[in-house]
């Protein structure tokens, strides 16, 4: 099922992307290049808008629907007694009893004035 509505969603997000640019802008968009001079003459161009428009909106809504039923129905969830691990708290880190001894021996104030 999860592999089924995983597919639906592809072919309506490949769809609401055509959609979308199939619309002309005040630039006139890919709408020329992709046939909407064409689908002008179909429908007339003042129905291509409101086709275009409706299909964005119908499709989005789709896309929106799918996305919540495929994470709240198929995803994993959280099981009931995990904790973040903010929440159960950091574990400090091991820190060193004792400094390493030094190879060198301490500078004198002579030594670091020059």
């Amino acid at each position: 099922m999860f592999g089924v509505l995983l597919a639906i969603e592809i072919i309506v997000s490949i769809l609401l992307m055509i959609v979308v640019l199939m619309q002309s802008s005040k630039g006139g968009g890919l709408a020329g290049s992709l046939g909407g001079s064409s689908m002008g003459t179909v429908f007339g161009v003042r129905r291509t808008a409101d086709f275009l428009s409706r299909a964005t909106t119908i499709l989005a809504t789709i896309f929106i629907g799918l996305c919540l039923i495929t994470n709240i129905f198929f995803l994993p969830g959280k099981k009931a007694g995990s904790d973040s691990i903010i929440q159960k708290g950091a574990t400090p880190a091991a820190r060193p009893s004792a400094l390493p001894p030094s190879s060198q021996p301490a500078a004198t104030p002579q030594q670091q004035g020059k």
